[in-house]
């Protein structure tokens, strides 16, 4: 099945096998229908992968499902990039790296770029079922902004890179989730997708692999190598389709 969206700006053509939709993403989403129809709450799903796994386009899709199968309930997408720290902190906060100290903007999306505390309350809010604000990351702004969507489905479902990561402070977010998932591909094709991604933004090919090399390479081996397990692990092969490595029984 083909689909394009535009993602940050970003035009996307993307395209799922018959085999994931009917196989691992429709029953899915009717998984978290049962969850919420039993508990009668407001359910939260996590949805952890590394930088270019493909995390917003594909909760872009499963919202489109659910909203298009009478089965299933609505299911509404958020993501934690709306934590990024603002600007001005990035450019005055340092921190170091093969030692030297660079600001923190140089090392945009690793996990201490993020206000963690402020994105587990908010965690919180949403796992206790609050019609609360969430905030989105504007890339033209370079900052978030604040309370940008409102938060009012039964279903929620939060990507992020770092949401499973098993460290101090951030490993206490999975507390608040009724599922997870963690998506995983290989780490050469995830870099050989970051490149093109970037180049797509306008960036020359040499100065974009430089860029994903020092500021994303080490925030996807840390997902890869550092995340909690899921209820449900996917991998996505060299085709970009999906497939089910390990799911909890």
């Amino acid at each position: 099945m083909d689909y394009k969206v535009t993602i940050n700006g970003i035009p996307v053509d993307a395209h799922y096998s018959e085999h994931a939709v009917d196989e691992i993403f429709v029953p899915l989403l009717k998984k978290l229908t049962e969850l919420q129809m039993m508990k009668q709450r407001r359910i939260l799903m996590l949805l952890a992968a590394p930088p270019g796994a493909g995390k917003s386009t594909l909760l872009s899709f499963l919202e489109k499902i659910s909203l298009e199968r009478e089965e299933l309930m609505p299911v509404q997408v958020i993501g934690m990039d709306g934590f990024h720290r603002y600007q001005e902190y990035l450019l005055n906060h340092f921190v170091n790296r093969d030692g030297r100290d660079i600001p923190m903007v140089k090392i945009k999306g690793a996990p201490v770029t993020f206000d963690l505390e402020k994105l587990k309350a908010r965690v919180a809010d949403v796992a206790g079922g609050k019609i609360c604000g969430w905030p989105v990351y504007d890339r033209l702004l370079h900052n978030p902004v604040e309370d940008a969507v409102m938060i009012e489905k039964d279903i929620v479902i939060l990507e992020g890179n770092y949401l499973l990561l098993d460290e101090d402070g951030w490993k206490d977010i999975s507390d608040y989730a009724d599922f997870s998932v963690f998506v995983c591909a290989e780490e050469d094709e995830l870099r050989k997708r970051l490149i093109e991604r970037r180049i797509k933004t306008g960036v020359e090919e040499k100065a974009s692999a430089q860029f994903v090399d020092f500021s994303d390479m080490p925030n996807v081996r840390l997902c890869l190598e550092h995340s909690k397990k899921a209820d449900l692990t996917l991998g996505i092969d060299r085709d970009g389709d999906y497939y089910i490595i390990e799911e909890a029984t």
